[in-house]
């Protein structure tokens, strides 16, 4: 009678042991299954965010601006370089803003026909903003129609081009100098808006970037400028 009483017994807890790891494997997969449709369905989420968020006009705005504007920067480095007996002071400064801004040109270009966008006229199609006007030029959001072409704030204009072409020396440096402080101030700007307005984080990147690293060539500029 003892025997079977704990023969008993020993069936019970044996059944009790199977329906516990039953119910414990059951449950680990629940929560599994769980896990997973959770992760899936926070996924597409997420990458819909960041395709909302990707860029905004004013992205558009300031590399379609900033395109033309760093072309001429190179163009005014090229000519300085392409001359001789100009302070090394200078030849320096011209070969640093060439080298900063050709790639950065690359970047806006790609970034772009990513979106969709059109780039802006060539510079000789463009109507261009001596920096004698520095600061009268729109270049707000508001006042552009589709297909308007606005004016560059700081662009050297193309009597100005045609004097540093023809200058030489110490005249020639310092037409260079000039022109540059003020279109740096022209991108300055620009970048500016396009930190306060903008939405895409490499081109808010690239505007800080803008700000910092020309606001001290144009610090440099003045200095070299005044001892020429």
């Amino acid at each position: 009678m003892t025997k079977l009483m704990m023969l008993s017994v020993g069936a019970v807890v044996a059944a009790a042991l199977v329906a516990g790891c039953s119910n414990q494997s059951t449950d680990g997969a629940a929560q599994t299954s769980a896990t997973s449709v959770t992760s899936a369905s926070a996924s597409p989420q997420t990458s819909g965010a960041q395709d909302t968020a990707a860029h905004n006009d004013a992205d558009v705005m300031f590399a379609q601006h900033m395109i033309p504007h760093h072309q001429q920067a190179v163009e005014m480095s090229d000519v300085l370089l392409a001359k001789q007996g100009i302070d090394p002071r200078v030849t320096e400064l011209a070969t640093q803003i060439k080298g900063a801004q050709a790639p950065e040109i690359e970047q806006m270009q790609g970034w772009l026909k990513q979106w969709g966008n059109p780039p802006m006229p060539s510079m000789s199609q463009m109507p261009q903003q001596g920096h004698g006007d520095m600061g009268h030029g729109d270049m707000g959001h508001g006042n552009m129609g589709q297909g308007d072409t606005p004016a560059m704030q700081g662009m050297v204009s193309e009597a100005d081009m045609t004097a540093l072409r023809n200058a030489q020396g110490v005249e020639a440096a310092k037409l260079y100098l000039t022109h540059m402080i003020a279109h740096h101030e022209g991108a300055i700007t620009m970048a500016q808006d396009e930190i306060k307005d903008g939405q895409y984080a490499a081109a808010v990147e690239m505007a800080h970037a803008i700000v910092k690293t020309q606001q001290q060539e144009i610090d440099t500029m003045r200095q070299i400028l005044g001892s020429l």
